[in-house]
């Protein structure tokens, strides 16, 4: 059940209109990393643990919830830019009243002017945002990323978390108004503490990584190919080579470290195509694999079939 509490979570107060930034602002209403994306997201995401994992179902549902929140802001704040459209372009008897609001007639041309650099918002909303990104293309389902195993949705989650972080970073240098900033301020700062919650969440899952069940074939996990060249040609015979704990040494493995293949076409082929490759830096046999592949497969079907409910209907 959803409750809708008419008060805005954040304050949210514009200097003056701003038709152009109102256009760059539907961004975080209707674009691809959005506030629509996220509260659907984590929403979609919700349904799968909603009986295998209560806690990170209440998770979701929190912070979807505070999303659509977000996704209102977004809004008042387009409308408050946008005011002068809304509602005097809506006054068809008594046009003349832009121009006296925008202060005579060079100011209604110049108001005008700002406004069609998305004519949306004259033609289509009135001076209200429209479930758009900023050029225009509509918002799309295919924004969602839901796979139905935590772990990856939740790494999703902080991905999506920092897109939208960095978007609201750059919508800053796009206004000298104040009450925008802090808006923005604000909705920036709330994708940081939705990253440390998705993360702190993900820690509680182990083992987490790979993501899923099945865990890697010991022969490829553990090798990095040197598949380029520097700008000279070199690269292939072990000059200009780019190092560091991506391909060298331990890295981020708990066990063994990275296994260098400094010229993979030579490699490739005297491994017949990698099939009679054998395990390069994992400490892990095949067999160590298969069994972990098994008590993680019963591991995670008994967390979810522990949680359902006996009789067949689920009831949220």
């Amino acid at each position: 059940m959803f409750h809708h509490v008419k008060e805005l979570q954040f304050d949210v107060r514009v200097s003056e209109p701003d038709p152009r930034f109102a256009r760059l602002l539907l961004e975080q209403f209707g674009g691809g990393n959005g506030e629509l994306k996220a509260a659907m997201q984590y929403f979609t995401q919700a349904f799968t643990c909603r009986r295998a994992y209560p806690e990170k179902y209440d998770l979701l549902m929190d912070i979807a919830t505070e999303e659509f929140s977000h996704l209102e802001i977004v809004g008042a704040l387009i409308t408050l830019l946008l005011d002068g459209v809304n509602p005097e372009m809506k006054n068809a008897v008594e046009r003349s009243s832009l121009a006296h609001v925008m202060n005579g007639k060079a100011g209604k041309e110049t108001f005008i002017h700002e406004a069609l650099t998305n004519p949306q918002f004259l033609v289509l909303s009135g001076g209200g945002p429209t479930v758009t990104d900023s050029v225009g293309t509509p918002w799309s389902g295919n924004y969602v990323n839901a796979n139905g195993d935590l772990s990856v949705d939740l790494r999703s989650n902080i991905a999506a978390e920092s897109r939208a972080k960095i978007v609201y970073e750059y919508l800053m240098q796009f206004t000298d108004d104040e009450h925008v900033r802090d808006s923005l301020r604000f909705l920036m700062t709330r994708e940081i503490a939705h990253f440390q919650m998705f993360s702190a969440a993900l820690d509680t899952i182990q083992p987490n990584f790979p993501p899923g069940v099945l865990q890697g074939d010991p022969r490829f996990t553990h090798t990095y190919f040197n598949m380029s060249e520097d700008e000279a040609g070199r690269g292939r015979k072990g000059e200009g080579r780019t190092r560091g704990p991506w391909n060298d040494g331990q890295g981020p493995w708990d066990q063994g470290e990275w296994a260098f293949i400094d010229d993979p076409v030579r490699h490739v082929r005297e491994t017949g195509g990698l099939t009679e490759q054998d395990i390069l830096g994992s400490e892990r046999s095949m067999r160590d694999v298969e069994r972990m592949d098994q008590e993680l497969s019963v591991q995670r079907s008994a967390e979810v079939t522990v949680s359902r409910p006996k009789r067949q209907a689920l009831k949220f």
